[in-house]
């Protein structure tokens, strides 16, 4: 079954390449940027509207944004485009999928224009820019405190039988914050991350494929818990929907998501590619992503909205290596049966 999913997934993206903008001789990408990102980046209340109007109007070069699917879907589609890309830049890779962005060698380093001077050294991703931090925040439970179940204070506490079927999470294969989740729980149980899962699997109502499905699942009112930022309530503060929804900070610390993006090697217009991650980080684009993306920027000039007051702050940071989380990927969806 896995393999004919993987043969099927495989298939539709190579039609796609194929197809979303024909060969390289018929283009004319000396004026066109490509970006390859995530459905809930390019949503109408998303980034991608408000940066491509300025982004063009800055630079003269005409931008074209592509859903590639969540962060581990961006980096299989560019892989499977290795030797012919069709993207000049992915948005949307992070912290916890650095390593195998670099072992996926698609990526070529680039370090913005005063990329030094305006983001913080805590959120470099590497020395070496191979990927360029845009926008972070901590993972963190988002919890309905009109549904009735009380609130958890612990990762502990969600393995209790009053919240069976009311958490909503998502496959860490696929989606960023899914990663996330199985990161922050082996930061927490180490060598035990298993025997939590095990007792967490009954409360678990699904695995979304994607945080834009997952919380969407979440507002409408299918389960009171889900795992997504500690900056999401902004969002609901700042549409006049009420502090209903609320950040569940636990003392046994959190983990930060740092989003990135990258330059692709031998790109059809590389750059254009350079221009856009310029554009990115700069204080104009960067004051575009607190109302949009929901997260903090990470241009330290940018003043964030008042509605950010109820984006409650972790005071730990929680961190885990790559290859233990990599395994850890695996065993738990095996344990799920995913």
């Amino acid at each position: 079954m896995k393999t004919h999913l993987f043969t099927l997934f495989i298939l539709l993206f190579t039609v796609v390449s194929l197809f979303a903008f024909g060969t390289k001789e018929d283009s004319n990408r000396q004026n066109q940027v490509v970006v390859y990102t995530y459905d809930s980046f390019l949503s109408e209340w998303g980034a991608a509207p408000q940066l491509e109007t300025l982004f063009e109007q800055q630079t003269g070069y005409d931008v074209v944004f592509i859903d590639g699917g969540d962060g581990g879907q961006l980096l299989a589609r560019g892989l499977l485009e290795k030797d012919d890309p069709q993207a000049d830049v992915i948005v949307g890779i992070d912290n916890n999928q650095l390593n195998a962005a670099r072992s996926s060698q698609i990526f070529e380093a680039y370090q913005p224009k005063d990329a030094e001077k305006n983001i913080p050294q805590e959120l470099i991703l590497d020395k070496d820019w191979l990927l360029v931090p845009y926008d972070w925040s901590h993972f963190s439970l988002i919890y309905n405190s009109v549904s009735g179940v009380p609130c958890p204070t612990s990762l502990e506490d969600l393995t209790s039988e009053v919240y069976k079927n009311k958490i909503i999470l998502m496959d860490p294969r696929t989606s960023t914050p899914g990663l996330g989740f199985v990161a922050w729980t082996v930061a927490v149980f180490g060598q035990d991350y298993l025997e939590f899962w095990k007792k967490l699997k009954p409360n678990i109502l699904t695995m979304a494929p994607s945080w834009s499905t997952g919380y969407g699942l979440f507002t409408s009112g299918e389960a009171p818990l889900v795992i997504s930022y500690t900056t999401s309530p902004a969002y609901h503060v700042e549409y006049d929907e009420g502090e209903d929804f609320k950040t569940v900070i636990f003392d046994q610390g959190h983990v930060m998501q740092i989003e990135g993006m990258g330059l692709l090697k031998n790109s059809p217009n590389q750059q254009g590619g350079k221009a856009f991650i310029d554009f990115m980080v700069s204080l104009q684009a960067q004051e575009i992503l607190p109302l949009t993306q929901w997260m903090y920027p990470v241009n330290s000039q940018v003043k964030l909205p008042e509605s950010y007051r109820v984006a409650k702050k972790a005071t730990k940071t929680l961190k885990v290596d790559s290859e233990t989380l990599n395994v850890a990927v695996d065993a738990v969806m095996e344990l799920l049966a995913y």
